[in-house]
């Protein structure tokens, strides 16, 4: 059965066309937009039609116990998969935007074997060579992009537990770097870290009072 079929004939997913009907499609999405800390991290993954994962869907709606049991799952039963970032100094040079689409390349370039078509989550290509298309929610529409999205998940969620042990005092293992209020409270306490996006707004206003 050809992937393409295979993926719209998914019961956890509603249909969706596809322009592709090979065996090397590639599902591409990005974990860490918002946060004001660490890298942006993507992930791609090529899933295998003889091996069927369950369960399956957008990294938001699971708990950290089920992402990363299929984040083990995806890693064994996949045909390729490949997690890369974007530092916090080449979001500071790129933005935010054109970091994340450099993530998804580096993610879609270290794949073997190599994709031949790309599914990306979102309303815009990450202008890699290979042809493709965008999914608005394609982390909820579509097994690969929703695979995607666990592997970027669970590994920047890792990060997020490393820099907690070093500050235990900012809260990231609990807010993941996310601008939350016990975030900024820590950042305005002990000031902006190393790892901390200085192009972002409230990293921003704590580095002009110093």
């Amino acid at each position: 059965m050809a992937i393409e079929h295979w993926l719209i004939e998914h019961k956890d997913f509603p249909p969706l066309e596809i322009a592709y009907t090979g065996e090397r499609l590639a599902g591409v999405d990005e974990v860490g937009r918002g946060p004001l800390i660490g890298s942006v991290v993507a992930a791609a993954v090529i899933l295998d039609p003889a091996q069927p994962i369950d369960g399956l869907t957008d990294s938001k709606k699971l708990t950290a116990r089920k992402r990363e049991a299929l984040d083990v799952q995806i890693r064994e039963r996949a045909l390729a998969f490949a997690v890369a970032e974007a530092s916090a100094a080449e979001v500071d040079a790129l933005n935010i935007y054109h970091a994340t689409h450099l993530a998804m390349r580096r993610a879609i370039d270290a794949l073997a074997p190599a994709a031949e078509y790309l599914l990306v989550d979102g309303n815009k290509l990450p202008g890699h060579l290979l042809p493709g298309q965008a999914v608005v929610k394609g982390d909820s529409r579509h097994c690969a992009i929703a695979a995607a999205s666990i592997l970027a998940k669970v590994a920047r969620d890792a990060q997020m537990v490393v820099l907690d042990e070093c500050y235990p005092e900012y809260g990231f293992a609990r807010h993941k770097g996310y601008p939350t209020k016990e975030h900024l409270t820590a950042l305005a306490a002990h000031g902006p870290l190393a790892e901390h996006r200085r192009s972002f707004a409230p990293v921003q206003r704590q580095l002009a009072l110093l």
